[in-house]
């Protein structure tokens, strides 16, 4: 590493991985380092079908489609007592190839975006840890601080420090910019099985969202090559977490409570060890500054029920890197020209986080509601397909608002939230 850089991205996830690309093809001496060494485990394998735009720009859909993962065209709800939904097939909607989607395997995606993000000219490197971001007088990020893989402490100056860090959120944690949601408090324990039941045909790859009887939790079912599937729970974090002994003990637990699973997992044996993670959804009130700006899930972070998170974090990467790559250009690099792209992000992925709120409301059921309103079955799939920038979702939501407050009404003052909503 030298000891200045144009712009520095610090986290190789996608969003670090995407952004650097699109800052080095863009002409900036780029830096991105990443804490662990690539590839790295990580979870949050579904990718939602719009990803097909990003990884068009970067040039790497034909890799994609090479690399042997599973090929992901639907997705599939059951219900709490194993009903399982009709399957949402993204090619009904749209019978373009960006219909088709996939299941990543994490290490060997993030992976991918590394050594693309060097192919486009940024340096890459790993095992580097990031210690501080500086500021100088103005309040504008100048520098890293850094411990390298030989353990030796560095300070690089920059113009740009893209904040790729996650859920760390670095520089939101550093200035008090982060908001934690209150609603939506979650935990996960997932491992990974071997020869689960899946679907034949068109269905073999879906992502499939079973509940548990009690409503109190639901699974994820992310179908891999090579005859994997991750497996893996979600609920509150009291929950799952508190007063219930070990993970190994929970997540046992709720699987004897999950119907949808059982026949799948009749002669499934499960591999390796259990992981555990709590998934606090948040955002900031802040997500650039002078010199600075957020992006993936440093920038904020829903809930995993939708898949939306790898999409996302694609879609800021080069958002981001191209806004980056416009301020110097134009010689400012301004938090609003560093994050002139956030206010229109924000408002598409508003959409998903109404449909994650709409998810865990306990009485509302997503199948009577397309029963009553069938002209918004588009709509929906648009959402669960992440084309959430484009105008015509608003009428979908104003009518799942009243459906959600007649259901509560209809309750009575009793009713308590879950986490069922009903799509059969």
């Amino acid at each position: 590493m030298k000891d200045a850089y144009e712009v520095i991205v610090v986290g190789a996830g996608p969003a670090g991985g995407t952004a650097a690309a699109i800052t080095a093809l863009g002409g900036l001496d780029t830096l991105l380092i990443e804490r662990e060494s690539v590839p790295r485990f990580h979870v949050g394998e579904s990718l939602m079908p719009e990803a097909f735009w990003p990884l068009e720009r970067l040039g790497l859909n034909r890799r994609v489609r090479e690399s042997g993962w599973q090929i992901k065209k639907s997705v599939q709800f059951v219900s709490a007592n194993g009903k399982e939904s009709t399957p949402f097939f993204f090619r009904d909607h749209d019978d373009r190839d960006c219909a088709d989607t996939w299941q990543v395997e994490r290490g060997e995606f993030d992976k991918m975006l590394f050594d693309r993000a060097a192919e486009c000219g940024a340096e890459c490197v790993d095992r580097v840890r990031l210690l501080d971001v500086e500021f100088d007088s103005d309040d504008r990020a100048c520098a890293v601080r850094v411990r390298d893989r030989d353990g030796e402490e560095r300070r690089i100056s920059c113009r740009v420090v893209m904040d790729a860090t996650g859920q760390h959120s670095f520089i939101a944690n550093k200035l008090g910019l982060k908001q934690i949601n209150p609603d939506l408090k979650k935990a996960a324990i997932w491992g990974y099985w071997r020869d689960a039941v899946r679907d034949d045909g068109d269905n073999a790859g879906a992502t499939i969202i079973l509940q548990t009887e009690d409503k109190d939790s639901w699974f994820w079912f992310i179908p891999q090559s090579r005859g994997i599937t991750s497996i893996g729970v979600v609920a509150d974090q009291e929950y799952l977490l508190k007063r219930r002994g070990k993970p190994e003990q929970v997540y046992g637990e709720e699987l004897a409570k999950c119907p949808g699973l059982k026949v799948r997992l009749e002669n499934a044996r499960r591999i390796g060890d259990l992981h555990t993670k709590q998934e606090f959804s948040y955002s900031t009130t802040r997500h650039a500054g002078p010199g600075w700006v957020l992006i993936g899930d440093a920038f904020g972070f829903i809930d995993p029920i939708y898949s939306s998170g790898v999409y996302f974090a694609l879609e800021m990467g080069v958002r981001a890197g191209d806004a980056v790559v416009e301020g110097f250009r134009s010689n400012d690099l301004s938090g609003q020209r560093l994050a002139h792209w956030a206010d229109d992000f924000k408002t598409g992925s508003a959409w998903v986080r109404k449909l994650v709120h709409a998810f865990y409301e306990k009485d509302f059921s997503m199948g009577g509601f397309l029963k009553q309103h069938p002209q918004h079955a588009g709509h929906l799939t648009n959402v669960l397909i992440g084309r959430v920038f484009d105008s015509g979702l608003e009428t979908m939501f104003h009518d799942m608002d009243q459906a959600i407050a007649k259901s509560k009404l209809a309750a009575g003052p009793s009713a308590d939230n879950g986490t069922e909503v009903s799509w059969v």
